[in-house]
Order: structure tokens, then C-alpha cells, then sequence
């Protein structure tokens, strides 16, 4: 009735029309039809993806659950991991196991409340929320709705769209989720949400209570040659048109890919590359200059160019002031060579290197409990007349985080006693003033940056042991993993002095 008495006035008339196609566009009963076949859900992650154990343990975990009682409440999972480890895809693969709809709903920049809960009908261009939208897209009001780069959610003076999310995310709540736009009450509660993060850090501590946390890390160089072989190589062959009597790679340059032309957590750069050697492959067919392309490690340079990464072996002699520290980043882990210099002067600390708040304490931390350490060792006044240079290239890269504290020590006690640090060892921990070793995050990509090294010997921290019953074989072998509760400790094994003894 309403829209037939405005029908005169256009613009009044388009808002009711817009509001109605929108109220008649959402699947209120729409259901698909849902299968709960565990054994086949496993089937199918194993198809999509490869490793990732723990992960799809879980995710079988909580469709069992599902299965058992069909009315059991959808815990709602978080991937976090670096980029492209594969949480968008494992969500795609689990919303085509169920048999329900697939919607993603990208959060990166979002800053406006109006976003999640819709904007009211009381202007022109008003509009229902993403949460609607993605119901409307996906056609049933059961889908997997994906909450993708949920840490990158911002926040300004139209309002906290995280806030607005936790009635989303809530199962006692979203019953009856409230949109500005559609101002009647909506059930949300069939839906399956799942997010997606690459750091905890930035994700609201009231939203980060409603959710399961998953932890993907980074790949092994062993994964990332079965997903490359199994997986990427098949799929980009056919994405450009290319057949197995046309082009071939050998296993060996899959392998020199992944060590000399990427450095990543994840695949995609991985992908890139084996796009960029069938797009070059297609040409050379097409053109006729070639009947067949067979890639090798041989002509690798030929397609790709010159290496792109070199790995920074351990070095070959022991020295003086100079220990291989273990650092975890965005992208794996790297390996961090820390260099002390002392010189005749009044006493200063000098640090280089770009470190951050948090490494720069480390440094003072690790200075203090050296110079209790070594005052039988050297003159009363050695302190007070030389200054001492920490530096940790490369100098251009933000560096923080308190991991390095044991090894800003080890390098620290070197260089003011004059013995020499074995060149085969890499260490990390986080050191107290009394120099215990503390736990530290990250420990499977510095595991990796230590292998890729060629390191034989790691010291972490006693309390990351039980972190180790977690790593697969390929990992841990070649390398010998020494677990220790005291900078001593590792002194003792990594110091060569002129009586063996720190």
C-alpha cells in the first residue's frame, strides 16, 4: 500500500521497491540440503590439500560433532597463518565436502559499523550490511560464511565494526541478528562462520574470545615440493593449455625454485613462478619455436632469470663476537648473525641494526648478566673504558621481539673474553636478568631457517620441548636440538676456550 501511494514520487518510491527486492532477495527458509559423511570431508581435504594434519584433525573433530547431533552448535574456527598457507581454501574445500554454500566476506579496511549491520533507510543509497549480503548471495540461509583478514578490521568515528561482529559471532545471539537496513529480526544461526587471520595481535580481545584459534604455520621445503608437484604444477598446466607430452619439469627444479627463487610461508609466490614457466612455455609452442618444453635445473635460468635468494650458509670457523641467532617473520624464519665489537671508550652501548623497543632491552638485559658474569674475568674498570657495538645485519630490516636475548649474550660474553663461538650452532630463547632462558613462539619456522642454514646444532629453550613432539621427521633430521634452561648452558657447548671450559 505504502509503495502504491508514493509511486508518484521516484525517489521515494525506488527506496521502498530496493527495501522490498532486498527483503524478498533473502533466503528466509531456503536450506541446502547438508551431508555429514566424515569419512568423505577427509576424502576431500586430502584432494585439496596437502600436510596439515592437525589442521584437518580438527576441522573432522567438530564436523563429527555435527554428525552426531545435527543440532549442535558450529564452533566458530579461525584460521591464522602466514599468507598463503591455504586457510581460504581449506574453508572452500569444507563448504564443497558439506554440500552447503561458499561466501567470503573480505574485513581488510572495513571501518564503518554501517558495513556489518547495514545502514537505516533513512537516506538515499541506504543499503543492507555484508553479513545480508553474503546470505542473499549464497541463496540459503545455511552457508559456510568465510570472515577473511579478520585482524585487519579497522575502526573510526562511524564506529567499531568488530564490535558489531561479536553479535555475529555470538551463538546465543545471532538468533536474532539485528540489520539497521532490513529492521527485522534475522536467524544466522544455521550459517557456519569461519575467519581468517594472519596474526592474532590486532584482533580485538572480546572477538578473539568468541572464536577457536587454529595455528597454520609455514611450510617445510619437503611440503612445498609435494604441493608443488601434486598440486600447482597440474592445475597451472591446464590454466594455460598446456599438455604432459608439451612441457615437463624435473623434480630438481621444482626443488631450486622453492630454495633459490622464493622465500615465503606459504605457496603463492611458488604458484607465480610455475604460472610465469607455462606462460613462457605456451609462447614458445605457439610460436613454433618449440614442439616441447622439458624444465630442468639446468636451463631453470633461462625462464626465470638470476637467483633471487641466496641462503646464508653457517659459517665455516669459529670467530670471535659473532653468533647465529633464529628469528621468526612473516613470511618463515630467517637466520640472524649478531656481531659485537668492543673498542677502547667511556662505557657506551651502541646498537645498530634497526631493532625495536622490545630487542633493544634485550641487548641491555644480556649486557647486564654478562658483567655479572664475567667479573672475575676481566678488570674491575673494563666496562667503564670500552664501548661496545652490537649490530645485526641486514641493517635495512625492522628487526624486534625478545628472542635474541640469548644470543646478544652468548655474542657478548665472546667478545669480552676472547673465545671464539663454534660456527655450526644457531640458538634462541628470550633471557632474564638472572639468565634463565624463556619460552619463545615461532619455534617450527626457526626449526627451518636452521636446517635451509645447514646449522648442525639449535639450543632453544627447555620450555619449548614439548613444542618438538609436534614437528614431523624432515624437520629435526640433520640437526641436533639442545634444550636448555640457562645462557650458561649453552656457553658450555658453544664456547671454545683455551681449558674447554665457558
Amino acid at each position: 500500500m505504502r509503495y502504491q501511494r508514493f509511486a508518484k514520487n521516484p525517489s521515494e518510491s525506488e527506496m521502498i521497491r530496493d527495501y522490498l527486492d532486498n527483503l524478498f532477495a533473502f533466503p528466509w527458509k531456503k536450506k541446502s540440503e547438508e551431508s555429514l559423511d566424515i569419512a568423505y570431508a577427509a576424502q576431500v581435504l586430502d584432494e585439496d590439500h596437502y600436510g596439515l594434519t592437525k589442521v584437518k584433525e580438527r576441522i573432522l573433530e567438530c564436523l563429527a560433532v555435527k554428525a552426531m547431533k545435527k543440532d549442535a552448535v558450529s564452533p566458530i574456527l579461525c584460521l591464522v597463518g602466514p599468507p598463503g598457507t591455504g586457510k581460504t581454501s581449506i574453508a572452500r574445500s569444507v563448504a564443497r565436502a558439506l554440500g552447503r554454500s561458499y561466501v567470503r566476506i573480505c574485513l581488510g579496511g572495513v571501518n564503518d559499523e554501517a558495513e556489518i549491520r547495514g545502514h537505516r533507510r533513512t537516506y538515499v543509497a541506504s543499503m543492507p550490511g555484508r553479513i545480508v549480503k553474503a546470505f542473499c548471495q549464497a541463496k540459503t540461509n545455511n552457508p559456510l560464511v568465510l570472515l577473511d583478514e579478520i585482524d585487519k578490521i579497522g575502526k573510526d568515528y562511524k564506529g567499531d565494526p568488530s564490535a558489531a561482529l561479536l553479535e555475529v559471532l555470538d551463538p546465543e545471539q545471532n538468533k536474532h541478528f539485528s540489520d539497521h537496513y532490513m529492521e527485522i529480526p534475522i536467524n544466522l544461526s544455521h550459517a557456519m562462520f569461519w575467519c581468517t587471520a594472519n596474526s592474532l595481535e590486532s584482533i580485538p580481545l572480546p572477538l578473539r574470545d568468541r572464536i577457536e584459534i587454529i595455528q597454520l604455520s609455514g611450510y617445510t621445503d619437503n611440503e612445498k615440493f609435494h604441493i608443488a608437484k601434486e598440486f600447482l604444477w597440474k592445475k597451472q598446466k591446464n590454466a594455460n593449455g598446456l599438455t604432459n607430452s608439451q612441457i615437463t619439469i624435473t623434480d630438481k627444479a621444482i626443488r631450486m625454485i622453492i630454495a633459490r627463487y622464493t622465500r615465503e610461508a606459504g605457496v603463492r609466490d611458488l604458484e607465480r613462478k610455475l604460472i610465469l614457466l607455462c606462460q613462457k612455455a605456451a609462447k614458445s609452442i605457439a610460436t613454433g619455436e618449440k614442439d616441447k618444453v622439458r624444465i630442468s635445473e639446468r636451463n631453470l635460468k633461462e625462464y626465470l632469470g638470476k637467483e633471487v635468494h641466496t641462503i646464508r650458509m653457517a659459517n665455516k670457523r669459529a670467530q670471535v663476537g659473532i653468533v647465529r641467532g633464529l628469528a621468526w617473520t612473516a613470511v618463515g624464519g630467517e637466520t640472524l648473525e649478531v656481531e659485537v665489537g668492543i673498542m677502547p671508550g667511556n662505557g657506551k652501548l651502541l646498537l645498530t641494526g634497526k631493532l625495536g623497543d622490545v630487542m633493544k632491552e634485550s641487548a641491555q638485559i644480556a649486557l647486564t648478566y654478562v658483567r655479572s658474569q664475567t667479573a672475575k674475568l676481566v678488570k674491575d674498570s673494563y666496562y667503564a673504558e670500552h664501548d661496545i657495538h652490537i649490530h645485526v645485519p641486514e641493517g635495512a630490516v625492522p628487526k624486534d621481539g625478545p628472542s635474541a636475548g640469548v644470543t646478544m649474550a652468548t655474542a657478548l660474553y665472546s667478545a669480552v673474553t676472547g673465545w671464539k663461538v663454534r660456527a655450526d650452532i644457531a640458538m634462541t630463547g628470550e633471557i632474564s636478568l638472572r639468565g634463565s632462558v624463556l619460552a619463545i613462539g615461532g619455534l617450527k619456522e626457526k626449526m627451518l631457517a636452521a636446517k635451509a642454514a645447514g646449522i648442525a646444532q639449535v639450543f632453544i629453550p627447555k620450555d619449548n620441548e614439548s613444542d618438538l613432539a609436534e614437528f614431523s621427521e624432515d624437520i629435526l633430521e640433520g640437526i641436533t636440538v639442545t634444550t636448555v634452561s640457562s645462557v650458561k648452558e649453552i656457553w658450555k657447548q658453544s664456547i671454545e676456550t683455551a681449558s674447554g671450559e665457558a
